[in-house]
C-alpha cells in the first residue's frame, strides 16, 4: 500500500478556506462552476458574465498564456477580474494554467515561475486551487523522466504552497494510483490530484474506485466532462460518480468542462448541464 504521507497531513492546521472542502458530511455543500475555455473566454473577464448568463455559481480562471506571461499574475489584472467577477454576481472558483499542455512543466524553465506566480495570484483572488496541465507536450503517460522532474519541481515549490494554505492541483492522463506515487514522493499535502471524470473514463480506469481510493483529503476538485454530449448522455454514470463523492464526504466546486453537442448554443447547453448536476448535488 502506498504511503499517505499522513503525519504531514495531520501537522497541516485546516485554515478557513479549507473548511469547504473538508466539512462534515451534514454540512456539505457544491458549488458548480465551468472552466473559463469551455465557455469560450480564456482568461476574460467577460467569462464572468456569460456564467451568470447560465447560472453558474464560479469561473475556472486561466492565469493566462505564454504569450501574456500568465497576466492573472499583476495586481491590475486580478482587480479587474474581481470587478468583473462582482458585477456579474458571480466567484472566481479557481485558478488553471492549462499552457502548461503547450510549455511543458517537465521541461519548461519558464513553468516553474508560472506554478510558483500562482501562488500569491490565488491569495489575491481568495482561491484555493490551482490546476496544473499534464496534457499533450505536458504528458506524463509512459515518461519516468519527464515524471522525476516535476517532482523535483512540485517539491520545490510545494512549501510556498503549504505556507499560502493553497493546493497545486494535478491533472492528467495518469491512474489515481500513479497520481498517488508523484503525490507521495512530493510529500506536501499541498498537491493533491484535480480529477476529470471523463479523462480517466477514456481513459478505462475504474472512476468510482479511483475516487473512493484518493478519498477527499487527495482531491481538490472535480471537472465534470462529456466530449460531443451534455452530461448524463455519454460514457460517464454521474450518479455512480455521485455516489462515490458522497461515500468520501468531499463538498466544494464542481467545473462543467467540455458537455456541449455538436452545432448546440453554448449557453444552452450548459443551463442543461447545470440543471443536471444540481439534480445530483443540490446546492
Amino acid at each position: 500500500m502506498l504511503r499517505r504521507t499522513a503525519q504531514a497531513a495531520t501537522a497541516w492546521v485546516v485554515s478557513p478556506p479549507f473548511a469547504q472542502l473538508l466539512a462534515a458530511p451534514a454540512k456539505r455543500s457544491f458549488k458548480i462552476g465551468a472552466c473559463d475555455w469551455s465557455l469560450g473566454k480564456l482568461a476574460d473577464p467577460a467569462s464572468f458574465a456569460v456564467a451568470r448568463q447560465i447560472g453558474l455559481d464560479g469561473v475556472q480562471v486561466s492565469l493566462g498564456s505564454a504569450g501574456d506571461d500568465m497576466k492573472l499574475r499583476q495586481p491590475e489584472v486580478q482587480q479587474q477580474f474581481q470587478a468583473a467577477a462582482r458585477k456579474a454576481g458571480v466567484q472566481i472558483a479557481s485558478l488553471a494554467i492549462g499552457e502548461l499542455n503547450n510549455v511543458p512543466y517537465k521541461r519548461d524553465p519558464r513553468t516553474e515561475a508560472w506554478v510558483s506566480g500562482a501562488v500569491p495570484a490565488m491569495q489575491a483572488l481568495g482561491v484555493n486551487v490551482v490546476l496544473l496541465a499534464f496534457f499533450g507536450q505536458g504528458d506524463l503517460v509512459g515518461d519516468p523522466a519527464g515524471t522525476k522532474e516535476v517532482i523535483r519541481r512540485l517539491k520545490k515549490v510545494a512549501p510556498q504552497a503549504e505556507q499560502a494554505r493553497v493546493v497545486l492541483g494535478l491533472e492528467s492522463w495518469l491512474s489515481a494510483e500513479d497520481t498517488l506515487r508523484i503525490m507521495d514522493q512530493v510529500g506536501s499535502p499541498a498537491v493533491k490530484m484535480y480529477y476529470d471524470v471523463c479523462n480517466s473514463t477514456d481513459r478505462g480506469y475504474d472512476i468510482c474506485k479511483e475516487i473512493r481510493q484518493l478519498g477527499k483529503e487527495r482531491i481538490c476538485e472535480f471537472h465534470m466532462k462529456e466530449n460531443g454530449c451534455l452530461l448524463g448522455n455519454g460514457p460517464v454514470n454521474f450518479e455512480k460518480v455521485r455516489d462515490a463523492i458522497n461515500d468520501i464526504g468531499y463538498a466544494g466546486w464542481m467545473q462543467i468542462e467540455g458537455a456541449v453537442p455538436p452545432n448546440a448554443d453554448l449557453t444552452v447547453s450548459y443551463a442543461a448541464n447545470l440543471k443536471f448536476l444540481r439534480g445530483l448535488f443540490p446546492a
